[in-house]
């Protein structure tokens, strides 16, 4: 099964979903830029914009060469003691929304989303787990989780045993607010990996050129020691400056390609306009995909142009829980 990885869903609330969608800084002037990636008016930040963004993911995934999406719930951010930090984040997306639309459609798998501190985590872990749950998505930076706290073993514990994936952001984060930046560090991850749950590396720890702390090392060196630390490429076909030449190179190497997954990042916009600037994907390539309107499918062939092969689009599936993979 060919699935992408990573996939945002997001909200305003229409229609009891509990989703909100507050844009603050910079981010707020990103919004439209969203919303035209998506093909949707700006109206819809004010209207059935849970409906319509939905609607629009599933036709994107339908009428690509893709099987499936993992779709992102988004948790508030905690401070370690279980209080909650309030004005933290741009949006919120709960789990029990993305559980629903994976229920429903079959192209959709579900990324539930609990910060380890809530005071109901473990009992909303179980839940999520009944629920058909395949993922664990956080942002460490921006909601503020450190796993290698060890007041989270239990937690990271029943991840393990139940075969649920952590999907986590490592490298430049740019479009959410970020708490502590020093937790995009893949080094976050030591202590998940140390008891046994499988990990995803987000963006496989790479930064923004000349702005961010760049972690690509940090990963290779740990996908060395630790076998169920996986990298995703999501966000690598837009114009972030988040991929080096070389960075990428070592990525489709058959050493490292061999951990890393598929992921979008949409609705970050999907383009190959700077890896042709770059030299890493030819002219031809880069307006053949700008060519295609749909950006689940021109994600899928800008990273073929970039060198990824067809076992990293299907690894994913074999990785996830087998009581919920389709």
């Amino acid at each position: 099964m060919r699935i992408d990885g990573h996939v945002h869903v997001v909200g305003n609330g229409t229609g009891g979903t509990g989703c909100w969608y507050r844009p603050r800084g910079v981010t707020r002037y990103g919004a439209p830029l969203l919303l035209r990636t998506v093909g949707l008016p700006r109206a819809a930040l004010t209207g059935d914009l849970d409906r319509l963004y939905a609607a629009r993911m599933r036709e994107f995934v339908r009428d690509s060469s893709l099987e499936a999406a993992v779709i992102l719930a988004q948790d508030n951010a905690y401070r370690p003691d279980g209080v909650r930090i309030e004005g933290a984040g741009s949006f919120y997306v709960p789990n029990e929304f993305v559980l629903d639309l994976a229920a429903r459609h079959r192209e959709f798998l579900p990324a539930v989303s609990i910060h380890p501190a809530r005071p109901d985590a473990r009992d909303e872990l179980e839940r999520c787990l009944l629920g058909g749950a395949v993922m664990l998505k956080c942002l460490p930076n921006c909601q503020l989780i450190d796993w290698n706290d060890r007041g989270y073993t239990g937690f990271l514990e029943r991840m393990a045993e139940s075969g649920l994936v952590l999907l986590a952001h490592t490298g430049s984060e740019r479009t959410l607010p970020v708490l502590d930046a020093r937790l995009a560090d893949p080094r976050v991850l030591t202590r998940a990996l140390e008891i046994g749950v499988t990990c995803i590396a987000a963006h496989c720890g790479t930064g923004l050129m000349a702005l961010d702390p760049d972690y690509f090392d940090v990963f290779v060196e740990m996908t060395r020691r630790f076998p169920r630390l996986y990298g995703d490429n999501s966000a690598l076909a837009s114009c972030n400056f988040r991929t080096r030449p070389s960075a990428l190179r070592r990525m489709v190497a058959p050493d490292l390609q061999c951990r890393i997954v598929h992921g979008s990042d949409v609705p970050v916009p999907v383009t190959a306009s700077l890896l042709w600037a770059m030299g890493i994907v030819s002219w031809r390539q880069w307006r053949e995909t700008a060519a295609i309107a749909n950006p689940i499918e021109r994600d899928v062939r800008i990273k073929r142009a970039m060198g990824f092969g067809e076992e990293t689009f299907t690894r994913l599936a074999g990785l996830l829980r087998r009581r919920a993979a389709r």
